[in-house]
């Protein structure tokens, strides 16, 4: 799982090497990464959302 979190993230901010994509596409599990990349970017817009209240209320 931990490879799966570490691809989505990687691709979320653009680092992810040629390889290492090539090897995701290949694999058999492609809903993990549908799951991981729905949760990893759902997490992020909620960071997004927090930081804009904070600065808001400030």
């Amino acid at each position: 799982m931990w490879r799966v979190i570490k691809s989505v993230l990687a691709a979320l901010i653009g680092v992810q090497k040629n390889q290492q994509r090539e090897e995701d596409f290949s694999s058999n599990k492609p809903l993990a990464f549908v799951v991981a990349a729905v949760t990893v970017t759902l997490i992020f817009v909620l960071v997004l959302i927090g930081i804009a209240l904070l600065a808001a209320q400030g």
